[in-house]
């Protein structure tokens, strides 16, 4: 069913390969500036096809499948390409040494958590976004959005903190979150 907001989802997966290339090479202001604005765009319809879909009543279940699969494929591609290519401080990657390990627990947690739903669905268990899981993702976003703003602008060193810090808030709340997660599903294990 290819309602606007399903749409609005497709068009978010199919944003990443152009995001990649945006962000493919090293030292390339341009490409990171390009790929802030549509990592902006992709941001504004993550928002709009769920509002949309709720407001039209089209909630739909091509939606609610594809809707998850578009955040974790954008998110794994973004950390991916900002940890391998360089341009940031001293043209080092934006995300190296030490802060490669919140960008780990990130990715790891997002497809742990995405099994886990996988198995509960099986089950008929549903498990609910918290609001810290949602507090999570805004962290997680403006980090990401201002590592890539960073690689545009790397004179502003302040940006490259920001995202920094943004990261590190986001690997704390995805440990936090990522364990209520687990500890829903370890009910309904054998």
């Amino acid at each position: 069913m290819l309602t606007l907001p399903n749409l609005l989802t497709l068009s978010r997966i199919f944003a990443v390969p152009i995001l990649v290339f945006l962000l493919w090479y090293p030292g390339w202001r341009v490409g990171f500036g390009f790929g802030f604005v549509l990592y902006c765009i992709v941001g504004i319809t993550d928002y709009l096809d769920g509002y949309l879909a709720r407001a039209q009543g089209t909630v739909s279940k091509l939606g609610v499948f594809l809707d998850p699969i578009a955040d974790k494929i954008m998110v794994g591609a973004v950390i991916v390409m900002l940890i391998s290519t360089e341009g940031g401080p001293q043209n080092h990657p934006m995300i190296h040494g030490w802060d490669v390990i919140p960008a780990l627990i990130i990715l790891l947690r997002e497809i742990a958590v995405s099994g886990l739903r996988e198995f509960l669905a099986q089950l008929s268990v549903s498990v609910p976004v918290s609001k810290l899981a949602k507090w999570k993702t805004t962290f997680q976003m403006v980090s990401l959005g201002a590592l890539i703003l960073a690689g545009a602008l790397p004179d502003q060193v302040w940006i490259h903190g920001v995202g920094r810090i943004s990261l590190w808030a986001a690997a704390v709340l995805t440990l936090i979150t990522g364990w209520d997660y687990l500890r829903v599903g370890l009910k309904h294990m054998d």
